[in-house]
């Protein structure tokens, strides 16, 4: 390998890594259970607006 390979090697890497940093920088983390998505609310019945358990 020449050493004009070498730095083409190493430019190519530098771009791969500054391409990952940006793609991460672009996923936004989200909220677990936000608007109600974690729990089901019991809508009609005598336990209305009450958060379900999973055991019935």
């Amino acid at each position: 390998m020449n050493l004009f390979e070498f730095r083409n090697l190493l430019k190519s890497e530098d771009r791969k890594e500054k391409r990952k940093g940006f793609l991460r920088s672009l996923i936004k983390s989200v909220e677990t259970g936000a608007n109600g998505t974690q729990d089901y609310v019991v809508k009609k019945g005598p336990g209305k607006d009450k958060v379900a358990s999973t055991r019935q």
